[in-house]
């Protein structure tokens, strides 16, 4: 697939400013050093775009990029901030999940690069809904105080969906802060090296950023799964339909 027919068949929202798409699962978004991701395919084609964030190869959904470097600012100190409005779906191994959670987890970086929590995993403590560790706790190296909250929209003997809402923006970190929990995301190869599993399934959902150029000055972006999202699950169009719509209620607290 080239550029044009990739940003044509995954568009999601465009305009003077920014690009925003629906990115398949296996494709990179930047720095991608022995595949091509998606800003060397538009620079390839004479397209310059700057990622405003990330997402994870395997990671399906919102990729937002900038288009010139006035509104990559303005959205990027957004993220930074912790201002921006982010959420996932995932679908995890079942378990003791409560209705909602927080998973208030600092981030390290392990051997060969490895991200992990920074303690011990016997260290990780849950009080009520949330997981958390004593400072006493933390290895001694530098850490990234890391935040999801989630809430649990579906349970099922052999899977759970989670809606999630990761205050901060680590690399890896809601991949990592769910499996140390005892919760990974199904078909995550940092987790599961079976290769059972066609994909990783977790989805950038939605993303709120201010956006002054616009009228109303906002963006408001959302990127529905796709029918592969749903196959552990196995969901049928209208049920997966509710899910969504019940995500939606948890996230606002509704």
């Amino acid at each position: 697939m080239d550029w044009s027919e990739l940003r044509a068949r995954f568009l999601v929202e465009e305009d003077a400013a920014i690009l925003a798409l629906h990115k398949p699962a296996g494709i990179s978004v930047t720095g991608e050093r022995h595949d091509t991701d998606l800003v060397q395919m538009a620079a390839a084609a004479g397209e310059t775009l700057y990622p405003v964030h990330r997402i994870d190869k395997v990671t399906s959904g919102l990729v937002l990029l900038a288009k010139e470097l006035a509104a990559h600012g303005q959205l990027t100190r957004q993220f930074n901030k912790q201002t921006a409005e982010k959420a996932y779906l995932a679908i995890v191994t079942p378990g003791e999940l409560p209705d909602t959670g927080t998973i208030d987890l600092p981030l390290s970086v392990g051997r060969k690069n490895r991200v992990r929590i920074a303690a011990p995993r016997e260290s990780i403590r849950r009080d009520a809904d949330r997981w958390f560790v004593a400072d006493a706790d933390l290895l001694d190296t530098k850490n990234y105080p890391s935040r999801t909250e989630f809430a649990t929209v579906l349970r099922r003997d052999d899977h759970a969906v989670l809606a999630l809402r990761p205050i901060t923006g680590r690399r890896h970190q809601i991949r990592v802060q769910l499996a140390w929990i005892g919760h990974p995301i199904v078909g995550d190869p940092l987790f599961d090296k079976s290769g059972a599993h066609e994909r990783t399934y977790l989805h950038s959902w939605r993303l709120g950023l201010t956006a002054d150029w616009r009228t109303p000055p906002e963006l408001k972006l959302e990127a529905t799964p796709g029918t592969d999202f749903w196959r552990p699950i196995q969901a049928e169009p209208n049920e997966t339909t509710d899910l969504l719509n019940r995500a939606g209620e948890l996230l606002r607290g509704d």
